[in-house]
């Protein structure tokens, strides 16, 4: 039973494996190629954009740091400067947070900028494939389509194809049914000249046709002796003059 099984399986599989071979377009299947890539192309792009706007973004935010520790070391100098330690602490204290943040931005910028080059660097190799792929898919196409009209005019010129052989099937119908035509033609005109179908057209009756044809052999028999006699007496002349 698995083994019927399988082997069925195997049939319905091969058979659905030829209805797509039939019904693939391979231009449309490369088309649909290079639109697949062309989509993984520009998400990539994307990525690349979005990493950039993150790293922008730290950039900011590491300048706007690196301000506020000059401006908390300047109000520290200028509390010492004026005997207010209590100020100058603080400041200090912010100014120590502030470079706590710069160095973990720093970190951050600089993982965001290997990330942005490895993007960027996919996304060359990647658009270059696909621009490879595209102008091999054209080429592919082309030789396709020449192929394919050279099949069809093959066809076309042997009769092998699809329509050629109906067109060639439905002649040979058309000399079949036109030989049939004749033969029946002939034997009804046969049959009606020797009397055995009657010809309902003709205002004669069989009776009318008998005499009709008597008469003509009559005629014929007369003109054979008329003919007998005239070819005699020319003989017999011939014979004289001697």
């Amino acid at each position: 039973m698995a083994g019927l099984m399988s082997r069925a399986s195997l049939v319905v599989k091969s058979k659905f494996s030829k209805l797509l071979d039939h019904a693939e377009n391979p231009a449309e299947t490369l088309d649909y190629s290079y639109e697949k890539q062309l989509e993984l192309l520009q998400n990539v792009k994307r990525g690349v954009a979005d990493v950039t706007t993150a790293k922008k973004r730290l950039e900011l935010q590491t300048q706007q740091l690196q301000q506020n520790v000059v401006k908390l070391e300047t109000q520290a100098r200028e509390a010492v400067a004026a005997n207010r330690e209590d100020l100058a602490r603080p400041a200090l204290e912010r100014k120590a947070v502030a470079q706590q943040q710069l160095q973990s931005l720093d970190q951050q910028v600089k993982q965001l900028d290997d990330q942005q080059q490895k993007l960027i660097a996919s996304e060359q190799q990647l658009s270059a494939k696909v621009e490879a792929f595209r102008s091999q898919k054209e080429v592919i196409k082309a030789q396709y389509s020449a192929a394919e009209a050279q099949v069809r005019i093959g066809e076309a010129a042997t009769g092998i194809g699809d329509q050629m052989a109906d067109t060639g099937a439905a002649i040979e119908r058309a000399k079949d049914k036109t030989q049939e035509m004749q033969a029946r033609a002939d034997a009804i005109g046969e049959l009606t000249a020797s009397g055995t179908l009657e010809d309902f057209t003709s205002d004669q009756t069989q009776l009318d046709r008998e005499l009709a044809q008597m008469a003509s052999q009559s005629q014929v028999d007369q003109e054979l002796e008329q003919l007998k006699k005239e070819v005699g007496t020319s003989a017999g002349q011939k014979e004289l003059e001697k």
